[in-house]
């Protein structure tokens, strides 16, 4: 049977924390964080190999202050592993050995100051490729309008973000139980429509794919376009990134 049309919640793409402040939606909903080069990616990784919990911090300096409180610190700069951090931004750091069962403080250049913009929203999970089916199942689940925040570049827009935007805006809105009114929505989807049957040819135009190229960190680049290598769903409470009960 067909949902009824006012059954159904809606999509809205930010692809920008930038834009974040001007959403235009407002009431009962739940924001999908998504930097796919490389936080969000890392972070399903991380819990995917028994992390306990992440603590996001938004600032260098707190990342230093809970260092010398004995935290275990992810931390970069435009890319690069910081001198007093643990790990950087790679997901292939955040092996079982390593994290499973422990807190780890991450701080990023785009994903955590977004995730930062998002904690007074209300619930805030966590998306990426590897994640896509499972975090599909639990928006469906939570029945609430959806707004898909783009970490970008630097509060800029990028195409790897926005790639998996249309990737999962394409599942919700087959799922039925979803609409959307919003261009930045139907763009996405269009992008990843046109993007799609090689990925990775396509995601030579990003700007980022060339900038940790560049870094010789462009190993991971192929892992985090794929799909359903774990099935962890993080939320993050305004506080600490957790896995959903259910998970």
């Amino acid at each position: 049977m067909e949902p009824e049309k006012n059954s159904c919640h809606c999509i809205e793409v930010c692809f920008s924390p930038k834009l974040f402040p001007e959403i235009l939606t407002r009431d009962n909903y739940v924001v999908v964080l998504v930097d796919i080069l490389r936080a969000t990616t890392t972070i399903c990784t991380a819990f995917e190999n028994g992390v306990k919990e992440i603590l996001p911090v938004a600032t260098l300096e707190e990342a230093k202050a809970l260092k010398e409180k004995g935290f275990l610190v992810a931390s970069e700069q435009d890319g690069i592993k910081l001198d007093f951090a643990d790990f950087g931004n790679s997901a292939f750091s955040f092996t079982r050995d390593r994290v499973e069962g422990k807190t780890l403080v991450y701080c990023t250049t785009n994903g955590t100051r977004a995730l930062e913009m998002a904690k007074d929203s209300g619930q805030v999970v966590i998306g990426a490729f590897i994640n896509i089916s499972a975090l599909t199942q639990w928006l469906v689940d939570k029945n609430k309008n959806v707004v898909i925040l783009c970490s970008g570049w630097k509060k800029k827009f990028c195409i790897e973000d926005t790639l998996f935007a249309g990737a999962l805006s394409a599942r919700l809105l087959e799922s039925r139980l979803f609409k959307s009114n919003c261009d930045s929505t139907a763009v996405s989807v269009d992008l990843w429509n046109l993007a799609k049957p090689d990925v990775l040819q396509y995601i030579e135009k990003a700007a980022h794919r060339h900038r940790l190229k560049k870094l010789g960190l462009d190993d991971v680049i192929p892992y985090s376009f794929l799909e359903d290598k774990t099935k962890v769903v993080p939320v993050f409470d305004g506080k600490t990134i957790k896995l959903t009960p259910n998970t």
